[in-house]
Formats: C-alpha cells, structure tokens, sequence
C-alpha cells in the first residue's frame, strides 16, 4: 500500500499468513507448541528464600503483565508447515509477534532482486543506490498518548523509559519482546553490570574512609610535614627554582595516604576477582535467558541463513566480474545465483582484492596510534615548559605543580573527547574499504578496531603518569633535558599514585558527564531540531488535516535512524576498562560508574523508545565479541594493577624498610631512607638557583632515590636498597599475578557456566518433546484411520473462517521510504 506525506512516498508492507507460516520454517523460528510443562521449583530452602525476596523486592519489579505463568512454560519447536497439529495456533493474526512479523519481512526484503535496479540484492542494496531512503518497522503507536489505552511502546515508556522509575528492575522479557534478543541481551548485560557495580563501590567507600580513618596514623606523612626535622630538598628546575623545604609538600603526602595505603592491595584483589565472578554471572544469566527465550537451539546453520552479502561486497564483487570477463553483470550474476550453498558460501574476493584495503587499514591505525602518542608527548611538553615558565614569577611559584597538573589533564580530556568522535568515523571508513562480506564480519572488524584505538586514545595519558613519568629524571648534576634548560618532569615528593588517581578521576568523569550531557542528549535534540526546521521550509504536498494528526509511519520517519548498538557497548567497555585496569589508584571508580549507570540504563530506554526508529528484531544468542573484550581486559588489569602497587606506590619500599632496614619494626625514618644526598657544589655551571633566598646556607640538598652518597667510593651510582626495592618489586609482581589468576580460575571452576536447574529443564525439555512428537503421531494415525466425515466438515469450516479473518489483517508493517523523484521499485 502507497501513501505520498511531505514529499516522501510511503510503501507499507504486510505479510500474509501464507508468506509469514513460509519463511518461519525457512528461517527455522522456534514457536511454542501445545505442550506446557511446569519448571523444575527449588528446594524447600531456596524456594522460601526466592519468595521472601520477591516480596521484599515487589515494589521495585516494574508493573507489566506476565507473558506467561513464572512456573509454566511451552515446549518450543522450529516452525513446520507440515507439523502445523503440533502448534497451538488460536488466531493467525497474533500467532508471530510483531517482532517476529517484522524480521520475516526484512528477511525477505533483504534477498529480493530488483529487476529495475541492475539485478540489485535486497533492500540495503536499494537504500545504499538512493533508490528508497530508508527501511523500518512502525512502533506500536504513540508513546506519550492520552487515554488509557494501552501498547508495549507506551509501558515501556511508562515503567522503563523514564528518570522517574530509575529504582525499578527493568522489564527484559518486554524489551525482548518489543525489540528484539540483541537488544534484550544489552540491557540485562547492562543490569547486571550496574547492579554488580553495588558491592565493589561499597568495599571502594570502605577502602577510602579507612585511608581517612588512617591518615593521623601514618608515619611517613608525619615526617615529611614535621617541620622541625624538615629536610632541604634540590631545585625542581634550573636556575629560577630555589632549595625547598620537604614539609611545604605536606598536604599532597596526607592526601596519597587516602588512596595509597594496604587497603588498595585487598581491594585490586578483590577486583579482579569481582570481574571475573561478573563475567561467570554473565555466562549463567544468558545461558538462563537463552532457556526462556528459546535460544539454545540456535544452530550455525540458522545464523547463516541469516547473514546477506553486504551492498559493498556484492558491487565489488559485480566491478571485479566486469573486469575478469566480457559477460554481462547479469549474466554474471545470474550465473553466481545458480551455484550451489557452499559455493554461495564462500568469498568471491581473494586477497589480491583486499589487499590495499588491509594495508590501508594497518597503515592508518599505526599512524592514529602514533598521533595519540604524540599528542600525549605535546602535553608532557606543556606541563614541563608551563612549569618552568610559571615558575619564574614569585606569585604563581607556589601553585605551579596544581596549576599544570589540573590545566594538563583538562587539554588531554578535551582532546581524549574530539579524538574518541574522529577515530570512531575513521574505523567505520577503514572497515568499509576492507569491503567484509556479511554484517557480523563487519560488525566485527569495526568493533576490534574502534576498541583499539578508542583505548589507546583513552588510556595512554593515564599510562603515562602511572609507568613513565618520574622515572627517566636523571639526578642533580646529570638530569635528563627534553629540550635544552627543559629537564623531564618529576613525580611529586608523595609519589605520582597522587597525581595518577587525579588524572583517573577528571578523565573518568569528565568524560561520562560530557558524553552522556552533550553527545547522548543534546546532540540528538539538536538534529531533531534541524530536520524538523528543514521539514517546514522544504515546499511539499502538505494536507492540513494529516499534518494534525500524522500517521505511524510519519512519525517514525521523523526520528533518527537504528545504528546499531556499539556505540552504548563500547561506552560501557571503556568504563569497565576505569573501573578495573587502576583501580588500585582510585577506589571510587566503582563508585562514580555506577551513578553514571543508574542514568545510563533510563537515558538509553528512553533513547530505544522515543528517539530511535524502532529496530529490526535480531536474534542472537549471546553478546559477541564484546565477552571476549571483556575477558581480556579483566585478565590485563591484574598485570595492571600489579605494577601500579608494584611500580607507582610505596607499597613495596614500605615492606622492604619495615622489615629489612627499620630498627624497630616500623617506618619511623623511612623517609630519610627514601632520599639520597647531592652536594650542591657538583651542579652544573649556569643550573645553581639564581639570586636564592633560603633561610640557610645550603651544602647538600636531598632528591628522591636511592643512591650512594657524594662521600662513598662510587657516588651517585644505585645503592644496594634500590636493587633490593626492585626485586621485591618483580617479585610482588609476579606473587600477586599468580595469587589472583590461580584464584579467578578456581572461582571460574567453582561457578558452573550454565546453571543446574536450567541444564536440568533442557534435558526434560528434550525428553517432554520426544514424548509430545510420538503422542501427536499416533493421535494423527488414529484419525487417518478412523476418519469422521462431520468431523472433518467442521474442521473445514472452522479453518476457512480462520483464514478468511487473517487475510485483511495489517498489524504487522514494515515502512519504507523514497524519495518523491524517485521510481518506485515494487520489492
């Protein structure tokens, strides 16, 4: 059916029951037959537990209608024509919901040839030659409408898409529903991650007020503000930085207490544990969710009748036949078609033909890879010079170190946010000229390459402070200079976990606050607007009376346009990445996640129901990929926070002076022992400070490291405490990376990937569907063999006037659109 609205020529499409009963069995969907069986109930212990906990949570489960009863459930089987006795089908119209009667359409848009259109394949085809300008299936109705009728657009709304009901579970059986298994899988990932996110950030809360609770405690901070015994340190720069006093660096020792203390070694344990027992949580709840969304039966053979040949593909493809012979692309193509399904199967693009396409890509990736550096490196230059520039007046030479350190960590968010929106653009155009043959190849390679790039885009100013910065100075009399009178900046006296739990924080935050406000939100309002105001001053065939009250398929044209979902994974990724690869620098990371997830979950409800055409239902049985991501940052941040306590904290040098060096057992002196001593008189001509002004005349100064003194047989050169420090530090290292590997692979081994309860249903399932099949058989050989002739009219009968109700039936559309210069092309 064609309807011409504002220039734009609609083509609605319906499938009749005949089509949908066809490609249901071709594309293998599982329906539910007559057969219900009750589910397995707990033990008498876990059942009460289960009931008390569902009336202590009642308030916060969301007020949808069940789909069914909890305890019951239908036996499921791929949909047969000719086994049509085994389905419980009341009413044709409503058998396939709209989701399902959506994908079916789109399943066949997508194969169908275009005769008009030089033999073009589907409908993505079609979109990408401008020949339809977009293809969708229509929301329910309005979400916002008045009155109390009711669709699942308009309670997901209600019950799920709202600030309001931010306390409340979410409903994933309805978004399943409603858009589809890939879409569902998100959001009860997304749940689980968020509600997962509520131990660690009370044990990180726990963390932090013990590093509060300890501060007056610690000696070392005790000794570097006593000012009585303070200590002469070395100038910062040359020339205009003068002798220091120790104790002037007072509150930034109090304030590494908060965050580098013993705690943080229990709480990175802790972590990775957490992220691995998340991961094993993931594992069961999707493999629960697959038992009651009928996805365990997925086949390979099912997923590949899904997956087309990408527009791309198919015109390089059509270029590459042109060019090998003097056949006509049609013939070309007609020929392909015939060939058999392995021969269809395979790729008709050798590596020849990719070959610039993934040398282009490498050579791309390398060179954003080395510009991230190198922006990273301009920064490092920057703090260096705006240190030494600030410096040289008295006013501002107290507060060079927060000046640069605060103003340093803005320019690398500001940057981190231009360089994540550039380099996402710049992975989608490298995956296109690798030309993949399918979406899920293609969603593949976009993934692998946006993650590494947005990773290293994110996290490298982070690796800077944590691994490099402080460690390549030099010492008094033989810095190391960036450039000449420049030397490398230094850590603060305190450390550099300090200034890494900084940089980690104004990051983190920075970037969940301004993408959340100004890309998820504000963005979108903006092109709504623009293309609202481009409608209005566009001349068209206007009708007053549809303009006041609009169809279905008008309004869904007026929203953006399904993406996809890795944008909201990889945001998620990313955050995973903060809250685990240094949270031994920052225990609240967990903490700030989760009220960024709390607003995430309803922003992207509300995004899915009220900005966003309405998907096509996918169905998937897991969340790709993005597991094996995952998996892969929680085994990289063990490594991670191994050298940050290792490396970055004084964690080890503490231990090593407790119980190797200390008279007493405790860290009374450790501060004199972590400072080595220079005789000023050894600096170089033309670095001495310049027109000084310390109370006292100076003739060793201390600078943090551990050297031998100007009177030993070789001055200057590493003592044997610095090699002492260092092999405790590859030992706490290589201890801790074995101790928390060794026990995320016993509690991997303790949690079983599916649940028994849902490995018990499936084999019953199977033996109940056995059962049912052979009962089905004999009753229908009982009726062939005693046939009853009023039996049969009635049966007649009854199935015409079913099939007489379904043929007007329109309630599953699929809209399409083209422009109204177009030809209209009949799919």
């Amino acid at each position: 059916m064609q309807s011409k609205s504002q220039g734009s020529i609609f083509v609605r499409i319906h499938a009749p029951w005949q089509v949908l009963a066809r490609e249901a069995e071709f594309l293998k969907i599982k329906v539910p037959t007559k057969k219900m069986y009750e589910i397995k109930a707990d033990g008498s212990i876990a059942k009460k537990f289960n009931e008390i906990l569902q009336k202590l949570s009642s308030p916060l489960q969301p007020r949808v209608p069940e789909h069914s009863n909890n305890r019951m459930k239908n036996l499921s089987y791929p949909f047969s024509r000719e086994k049509m006795y085994l389905y419980n089908i009341q009413d044709k119209d409503t058998f396939f919901d709209n989701a399902t009667r959506s994908r079916i359409v789109h399943e066949i848009l997508k194969r169908t040839t275009c005769s008009r259109a030089n033999n073009t394949m589907g409908i993505n085809s079609l979109i990408a030659n401008n020949i339809y300008e977009a293809a969708y299936p229509l929301h329910d109705g309005e979400y916002d409408s008045p009155g109390d009728d009711m669709n699942d657009r308009k309670l997901l709304y209600q019950e799920w898409a709202r600030y309001g009901v931010f306390y409340k579970f979410q409903p994933i059986d309805l978004i399943r529903k409603y858009f589809g298994e890939k879409i569902g899988l998100y959001f009860a990932w997304l749940g689980l991650y968020t509600s997962f996110l509520i131990p660690s950030s009370v044990i990180g809360v726990i963390v932090f007020l013990y590093g509060c609770a300890t501060i007056e405690e610690d000696i070392p901070s005790k000794e570097m503000c006593d000012q009585q015994n303070a200590f002469t340190m070395c100038p910062l720069c040359d020339k205009s930085c003068d002798y220091w006093n120790l104790s002037s660096a007072c509150g930034t020792a109090r304030a590494s207490h908060l965050f580098d203390n013993p705690a943080t070694v229990f709480f990175s344990i802790f972590m990775a544990l957490w992220a691995t027992m998340f991961l094993e949580n993931w594992k069961r709840l999707q493999m629960r969710l697959g038992y009651f969304w009928d996805l365990t039966g997925i086949e390979e053979e099912e997923e590949r009748a899904q997956e087309h040949s990408r527009p791309e593909y198919e015109t390089k493809v059509r270029e590459k036949m042109l060019k090998e012979s003097d056949k006509s692309v049609v013939q070309k193509l007609e020929t392909a078609r015939t060939e058999s399904d392995d021969e269809d199967d395979e790729d008709k693009l050798d590596w020849k033909d990719r070959f610039p396409g993934y040398l282009m890509s490498f050579a791309s990736i390398l060179f954003m890879i080395a510009l991230t550096f190198s922006i990273v490196f301009g920064v490092i230059v920057y703090r260096i010079t705006t240190a030494a520039a600030l410096s040289l007046n008295k006013a501002t030479r107290s507060n060079v170190r927060v000046t640069v350190t605060a103003t340093a960590v803005i320019i690398n968010l500001v940057v981190i946010l231009i360089l994540d929106e550039i380099y996402g653009a710049v992975a989608k155009w490298l995956t296109k000229i690798e030309v993949p043959k399918t979406e899920q190849t293609f969603e593949e390679r976009l993934i692998l390459k946006a993650f590494l790039l947005k990773f290293v885009n994110a996290y490298s100013p982070i690796f800077y402070v944590a691994f490099f910065k402080g460690r390549f100075v030099g010492r008094p009399g033989s810095y190391v200079y960036v450039f000449d009178g420049y030397r490398m900046e230094e850590c603060a006296p305190g450390g550099c976990l300090m200034e890494l739990c900084i940089q980690l924080s104004i990051i983190m935050l920075g970037k969940q606050l301004i993408q959340n406000n100004v890309f998820e939100i504000g963005v979108p309002k903006l092109k709504k607007l623009f293309r609202k105001l481009k409608d209005e001053t566009e001349p068209g065939e206007t009708d007053s009376a549809h303009s006041k009250h609009p169809e279905q398929w008008d309004l869904d044209y007026g929203l953006e346009p399904y993406t996809g979902l890795t944008p909201e994974y990889m945001e998620m990724i990313i955050q995973f990445g903060f809250v685990t690869l240094f949270v031994a620098s920052f225990p609240l990371a967990p903490v700030f996640a989760l009220l960024n997830n709390v607003i995430e979950v309803r922003l992207d409800a509300k995004k899915f129901v009220t900005e966003l055409r309405r998907p096509d239902a996918v169905r998937t049985k897991d969340i790709g990929i993005w597991f094996d991501i995952l998996s892969g940052i929680g085994k990289f941040s063990v490594i991670i926070n191994a050298f940050v306590i290792a490396v970055t904290s004084d964690f080890i040098p503490r231990l090593v002076y407790q119980y190797s060096y200390s008279h007493n057992g405790t860290l009374n002196g450790f501060v004199n022992h972590t400072l080595s001593f220079f005789n000023v008189s050894q600096l170089k001509e033309g670095t001495q400070p310049e027109n000084s002004q310390f109370d006292q005349e100076v003739q060793f100064c201390r600078f943090k490291d551990y050297r031998e003194p100007p009177w030993a047989p070789n001055p200057y050169e590493f003592s044997k405490q610095y090699w002492s420090v260092l092999s405790a530090r590859l030992a706490f290292v290589i201890i801790f990376q074995n101790l928390v590997m060794f026990l995320s692979v016993l509690v991997d081994w303790m949690i079983p990937d599916i649940p028994t309860d849902i490995s018990d249903q499936i084999k019953k399932e199977k033996s109940l569907l056995v059962d049912f099949f052979l009962k089905e058989e004999h009753e229908k050989l009982k009726l062939v063999d005693d046939p009853d002739p009023r039996s049969q009219r009635g049966e007649n009968r009854s199935r015409w006037s079913r099939a007489a109700s379904s043929a007007p039936s329109g309630r599953s559309q699929l809209g399409s659109t083209a422009s109204a210069g177009s030809q209209h092309t009949n799919v």
